[in-house]
């Protein structure tokens, strides 16, 4: 990426007191800002920015506006009843947007129309009578608005309101399948569905013409369509074209059993169609071996193309996205691969304006980076990214043809830029470690990275180094060693509220974070090397981490380190509790990890298990990966300090794993503490509950590497 860059920041808000380091509190309160959404002529943006109260307990939204030409920022509205907007109207400021409540207070939404330059101006257009949400809408060549808006669905095809359902005498759950819950909710006969509907114009106003449309609901053979795929199915599940004269939306293959399967198909259908109109653009055997999931289903421009993503393996969550595009006609729809042999899996995409080139975002050494793609591209195509830090939490193509990215990085929360298609980033509108109190310091001198090698992979592995504040290489710090979930996945240039790796170098460490076998950006084969492995390669990975550092960088106390590790590295932690490697460390800390693989058929999403340990749970035996890797085999090697975290509503790793692991170490005697959230799931989200976990883990983790000044765990 070039360099040529014109910044517009305003100089107050640059000008903040550097702090000597972030703590927990400050990272959780500092303001979380959303996707900078612009207009179509481009000449502004707008974006949520949500701030939490510690004193007062509570957060406040307000919407912020971006002038794109002279950089200047304005609050664009503080009504927290506005919670989502669309550019679409007559105009290049008309918007519609959702009320989060309508004038009956049952439990439904409103949509209304205005000037986004006079939100006084704004007009009621309907009431829905259910929660939706992921507003999409286009304005066709009557004038009229065309939307989608997604809710859960009776089996029937109406929308489901939870404040109108009826209060059952019973509350008995009774399942035939094996998908009996997920994430963090037990399945209901109640599923996403998308809605269509239209918005008639007349006399400068807007109204709701009949009924909505459910397109999904009663599409059925083994299972029943569902779009979005809960639980983190979004509105870029399903889209409309840019006439409002077709809807595309993806659910998981009908005709398999969900808990074993990740194969999705996208369907198109007519916007003026129903379920039973759909057609499907990818249906299995349509490609020989393109059996996966699917992604971001996303008409071009001009509504004449489709581009979307799919992966090959039918069992398998992590395989490589690969670019399709379709023609947007279901008698003809010519499905073609885009730079199928890129070794790289993209999970964002946009459209160039004359539909010529897809952007797409990618994880790439350690970043997400952002790459055209031309639509023709050959199989032996090799993209060239054009931006470089940082991990896109989302992207527009401007009007002028330039993108306009919205990314976090290690020391920033959110940056706001805009990029041309050569990789110049030509002006630079936000970057929250100038203009955010508890961030002002940070920047990218706090963060560093180096490569090494291991005795699983020919591949070279890297790892980021964060540092504490005033950090002074002539010093020593304590190790912390952190551990990345997955095991697919890895860590990133990006921010995090709940693994924030700066946060942690504040209490006084160098943060080391390895990404090992499993990780993701560095080629397939790396990603997929973990399946089968997970108690050796990664495991050797870490530990030729550890020697690197302890090597190399003579300002890393690893006699004072600990480990810390969320899922995937919360069952890590529990190996290398006991094996050689626990003994490295002062304290182990396992978030929501494995404890016992014998009872990993107690997740939700079977195909997980049963690709990464390399078959079904049948006959386990010494062989078998679920006994091989176990962590409780090595328990009379136990004896690291040990906390633990484990909540109730963690479907994928039930609590008792948690509960497991502690009544061993306690039955052992190996110094213990048990962290529990009765309403938190596999992540801790509550920023009260948060500022908990950080605390207890930093009282622990202190203790053990004997900060100066740290106060006992107990």
């Amino acid at each position: 990426m070039k360099s040529k860059v014109r910044t517009i920041i305003a100089a107050a808000l640059a000008a903040l007191p550097l702090v000597n380091a972030i703590t927990p509190e400050g990272m959780l309160a500092a303001p979380r800002r959303g996707v900078a959404q612009a207009n179509p002529s481009g000449d502004f943006a707008i974006y949520t920015s949500t701030n939490y109260s510690f004193e007062e307990q509570e957060e406040t939204t307000v919407w912020q506006q971006i002038d794109l030409r002279s950089g200047a920022f304005s609050t664009w509205s503080t009504d927290s009843n506005i919670s989502e907007v669309v550019f679409v109207g007559p105009t290049n400021t008309s918007i519609l947007y959702i009320n989060s409540t309508n004038e009956a207070g049952d439990g439904g939404i409103s949509l209304y129309t205005a000037d986004a330059t006079r939100l006084s101006s704004a007009k009621f257009a309907a009431s829905l009578p259910a929660p939706f949400s992921g507003l999409k809408a286009v304005a066709t060549k009557s004038g009229d608005i065309h939307f989608l808006v997604y809710t859960l669905a009776y089996p029937n095809g109406t929308a489901y309101n939870e404040d109108l359902a009826e209060t059952p005498a019973s509350t008995a759950r009774i399942y035939t399948d094996i998908y009996v819950r997920h994430w963090d909710t037990y399945l209901t006969p109640q599923r996403n569905a998308v809605f269509g509907g239209v918005l008639k114009r007349g006399n400068g106003t807007y109204s709701l013409a009949g009924e909505l449309t459910n397109y999904v609901t009663g599409k059925c053979n083994a299972t029943c369509a569902e779009s979005p795929v809960q639980p983190f199915g979004s509105s870029g599940d399903y889209d409309i074209s840019p006439d409002g004269s077709q809807v595309v939306f993806l659910t998981k293959n009908i005709d398999l059993p969900l808990a074993n399967f990740t194969s999705s198909q996208i369907y198109w259908v007519p916007f003026t169609g129903r379920v039973n109109d759909s057609v499907p653009i990818n249906p299995v055997g349509a490609i020989p071996g393109v059996e996966g999931a699917s992604a971001s289903p996303t008409f071009s421009k001009d509504g004449s193309k489709i581009a979307y993503f799919q992966m090959n393996g039918i069992y398998y969550e992590s395989d490589r996205n690969i670019i399709y595009v379709a023609n947007a006609d279901p008698t003809a729809l010519n499905v073609t691969s885009v730079a199928g042999d890129w070794d790289r899996s993209p999970d964002v995409l946009a459209w160039s304006n004359d539909g010529s080139v897809l952007y797409v975002a990618a994880p790439d050494l350690g970043r997400g980076r952002v790459f055209p793609v031309p639509v023709d591209a050959a199989a032996d195509y090799q993209p060239r990214n054009i931006t470089n830090e940082g991990v896109p939490a989302g992207m527009q193509v401007l009007a002028n043809g330039g993108i306009l990215v919205s990314d976090s990085k290690i020391w920033s929360s959110r940056d706001i830029y805009s990029v041309n298609s050569e990789g110049n980033v030509t002006n630079v509108y936000l970057q929250a470690n100038l203009v955010d109190e508890a961030l002002a310091g940070l920047g990218p001198q706090d963060v560093s990275e180096f490569y090494f090698s291991s005795n699983s992979t020919e591949t070279d592995l890297q790892s980021w180094i964060i540092y504490p504040a005033n950090f002074t290489a002539d010093k020593t710090y304590p190790l912390a060693f952190l551990v990345h979930g997955g095991p697919q996945g890895g860590f990133y240039n990006s921010w995090s509220t709940r693994w924030n790796y700066k946060v942690w170098a504040d209490q006084g460490y160098v943060v080391i974070a390895p990404n090992p076998t499993a990780s993701s950006g560095w080629g397939q084969n790396l990603t997929d090397a973990v399946a089968g492995h997970w108690g050796d390669y990664p495991y050797w990975d870490l530990v030729y981490a550890w020697d690197y550092v302890n090597e190399n960088l003579p300002y890393v106390d690893t006699s004072r380190g600990i480990s810390a590790g969320a899922s995937f590295g919360g069952y890590m932690n529990n190996w290398f509790q006991g094996h050689e490697m626990g003994r490295r460390f002062k304290a182990l800390v396992t978030h929501n990890g494995v404890t016992n693989t014998l009872a990993d058929y107690a997740t939700e999403e079977l195909w997980f298990i049963n690709h990464d340990q390399a078959g079904t749970f049948t006959s386990p035996n010494e062989t078998s990966t679920y006994y091989r890797w176990n962590p409780i085999l090595f328990y009379e090697n136990w004896a690291t300090p040990h906390f633990v975290v484990h909540s109730d509503l963690d479907y994928r790793l039930p609590v008792s794993e948690g509960i497991m692991l502690f009544n061993m170490l306690q039955v052992k005697g190996v110094p213990s503490k048990f962290l529990n959230f009765p309403d938190e799931n596999h992540w801790v989200l509550n920023r009260e509950n948060s500022r908990v976990w950080h605390r207890e883990i930093f009282k622990w983790i202190n203790y053990y590497s004997g900060l100066s000044g740290a106060a006992s765990p107990y």
